[in-house]
């Protein structure tokens, strides 16, 4: 994704100077931001071995066409005698698809949650068109509800990972049903993400169209929120999630995994995750 950042910067300098070319710039964004792709992260097929396909069909208010997401479902063995059982939307982040998430997902549904995990438009199965940050946001709602009627009364919860998280934060701020709210490896804005590399002081930030604000969003989310971030983090700053976190006004907790990277502080911080779910959501882990 970083590399991608750095294509964002260049074309956005660029385009400064002429100030011509506005679809061009917006859907470079969206090709650059979320890198759609049916490409799956190392063992990913293995660790989807056992999740069950899921379907969500909807009509699209933004664009008017109907829309067909791909999603993995796994469920917890006593998930049909619990009535209380936590289920769990999963939002992934760039450029893998669902199933190259599917190592994520197992670990969520280590620590007692059944998961849904979702693909946004132009990944995987779901439907071929350009993501944008308007129908990503679409297509997780499209997920919320849909999971919502599946399994009514159950507690449902968000979790989102790097560019997901974003997408959980705008979610659980539509929603006034979640239960919690996780975000991983996330930030406050990509204009901030832009701003931390090397050349990110140029201003190019009223150029970029997919900004994915979550810190201004963040305030209205009504339920708990964990944000969660690795110290080794060389793609995401830790002080990102930190102000994100910081920004947030309802119950929250911060937890830095002294020695997590951007993809492995869901694996490095488990125990952490363990005592962080327990103590802000109550949550019992197996």
């Amino acid at each position: 994704m970083k590399r991608t950042l750095w294509k964002l910067l260049l074309l956005c300098a660029v385009s400064a100077g002429l100030l011509a070319g506005c679809a061009t710039l917006d859907e470079r964004q969206r090709e650059w931001i979320f890198q759609p792709s049916d490409r799956t992260w190392w063992r990913g097929e293995e660790a989807s071995t056992g999740m069950s396909d899921v379907w969500i069909d909807f009509q699209s208010r933004e664009t008017g066409q109907p829309v067909k997401l791909h999603g993995l479902w796994l469920a917890q063995a006593d998930f049909d005698t619990r009535a209380d059982a936590p289920v769990l939307l999963y939002l992934h982040g760039a450029r893998y698809n669902v199933v190259g998430s599917a190592f994520r997902a197992r670990r969520m549904h280590e620590l007692g949650f059944s998961v849904l995990a979702i693909d946004y438009r132009g990944f995987g199965k779901s439907t071929a068109q350009l993501p944008s940050e308007t129908l990503a946001y679409e297509d997780a709602r499209a997920a919320w509800d849909w999971l919502g009627q599946q399994y009514p009364g159950r507690p449902r919860y968000i979790f989102g990972h790097s560019l997901g998280g974003a997408i959980a934060v705008e979610l659980a701020a539509q929603v006034g049903d979640e239960a919690g709210t996780v975000v991983e490896g996330t930030f406050t804005s990509i204009p901030d993400v832009v701003s931390t590399f090397k050349w990110g002081w140029l201003p190019i930030s009223p150029l970029i169209t997919q900004r994915f604000e979550a810190v201004k969003r963040v305030g209205n989310i009504g339920a708990p929120l964990l944000v969660v971030h690795g110290a080794q983090d060389r793609l995401i700053s830790p002080e990102l999630g930190r102000r994100l976190f910081d920004a947030a006004t309802g119950r929250k907790a911060f937890v830095l995994v002294e020695n997590g990277s951007h993809h492995n502080t869901n694996s490095v911080g488990q125990p952490q995750y363990r005592v962080a779910l327990a103590e802000l959501f109550g949550l019992t882990t197996p």
